[in-house]
């Protein structure tokens, strides 16, 4: 009887979360299959994953303290509340704890031994960011949220993750060429180029609900288009660098 009365609203969860999951595993697969050098270990990239979801907790909360502190001393209704809570909490706290458990989990392994590699390593740490979010947001709000996260927010932290793995994987490049200083540059292209890129997407976004427009049709356009020729142009001209 339990069941008979449940199956519906399980099956109905079901479909929502897979509605969720399989945008993100498409795009995995997309990039996965352009690394023309040697593929990255399953091992490896389930970490990966795993560590992207750990990273959109961790988010959770520095969004939530940052937010609490943001409107007790900022105007809600002003300019530069929208930029500090776009740009510095949500797209800081994010991108960071992305980039934080994608270092932990990668700079050191044995497999980084190609630059495209930091490509692969920060897409899929970004999708299971995405996969955790999207989940969330999906259980909450339904199906049709699922679908325009699907064709927006999901491609969108693909995209955050390519810029941010384009940056890292010279990075790595650089400290195995001794190049220490260069190496730290670029780690920190790794994150704050994702930051503004992601702070832009999220402003546009909310201006636009307010006022209507094109600005954030034509803004998600060109970062995917942009996004698909960096892992087109990264993968064709990788080589090893250990």
């Amino acid at each position: 009887m339990f069941y008979f009365l449940a199956a519906p609203i399980m099956t109905y969860n079901f479909i929502l979360i897979a509605a969720a999951v399989i945008p993100a595993i498409f795009l995995m697969i997309k990039v996965y299959k352009s690394d023309r050098l040697e593929k990255e270990s399953a091992h490896l990239l389930w970490t990966l994953v795993k560590a992207g979801i750990l990273s959109a907790l961790l988010a959770l909360v520095e969004e939530k303290v940052l937010s609490f502190l943001l409107n007790s001393f900022v105007d809600v209704n002003s300019a530069a509340y929208n930029i500090i809570l776009y740009f510095v909490i949500v797209a800081g706290a994010e991108e960071s704890s992305k980039y934080l458990f994608l270092k932990k989990n990668s700079w050191r392994s044995v497999e980084f031994n190609c630059q495209y590699d930091g490509v692969v390593y920060a897409v899929f740490v970004s999708l299971g960011f995405a996969l955790w979010e999207n989940i969330s947001y999906v259980l909450s709000y339904g199906f049709a949220t699922a679908v325009v996260r699907a064709v927006t927010a999901i491609p969108g932290h693909a995209c955050f993750g390519v810029f941010m793995g384009v940056f890292y994987g010279i990075a790595k490049r650089m400290e195995k060429q001794g190049n220490r200083i260069s190496s730290k540059a670029f780690r920190v292209l790794a994150v704050i180029v994702p930051m503004l890129l992601h702070g832009t997407y999220d402003y546009i976004a909310t201006s636009e609900q307010q006022q209507g427009g094109w600005y954030f049709t034509v803004f998600v356009i060109a970062l995917f288009i942009i996004s698909y020729i960096l892992v087109n142009s990264n993968a064709k001209k990788d080589k090893y660098i250990g």
